[in-house]
């Protein structure tokens, strides 16, 4: 195999809580050649639309090397596409993080990207982000019907 680089896979991340803090859940979904591979969405209990934003990124950093592999997401190129506006700036340092609660979160996520050669972050609309969203929103109303139940 060449060591060009391997087709381009997006991934596309969403945060989400409802309450602000309040019950929060982020959604992931990896796509390479304009096709779904992985779909993600995960629960985190109480946190803030941001502290969801970043934990979805955080997971699908992990997710990429776990599927693609630490040497193969050397070569790849990789784009992360959210709609939040605060972590994207921030993830390409254009923005400060004043957060407390969000700074640990930042170092995480800053940490991971380091063995990723190609990364690049893009921020995009809501319009173009439903799939994870859809994801997110899906978690959040399952966790409140269980909730209900007891």
């Amino acid at each position: 195999m060449s060591d060009r680089i391997f087709q381009k896979v997006i991934i596309f991340i969403d945060g989400g809580s409802r309450g602000n803090p309040g019950p929060a859940a982020f959604g992931v979904v990896v796509a390479k050649g304009g096709k779904v591979l992985k779909k993600y969405s995960q629960y985190i209990g109480g946190a803030t639309n941001n502290e969801a934003e970043y934990q979805g990124l955080i997971f699908a950093l992990k997710k990429a090397k776990a599927l693609f592999g630490k040497e193969k997401i050397k070569k790849i190129s990789i784009e992360i596409k959210s709609d939040s506006e605060l972590l994207i700036k921030q993830m390409k340092g254009e923005y400060k993080i004043k957060n407390p609660k969000i700074q640990p979160l930042f170092l995480k996520a800053w940490n991971l990207k380091i063995d990723f050669k190609n990364l690049k972050f893009s921020l995009i609309s809501r319009q173009k982000n439903r799939e994870a969203d859809r994801l997110v929103n899906e978690v959040l109303d399952a966790n409140s019907r269980t909730q209900k139940l007891f």
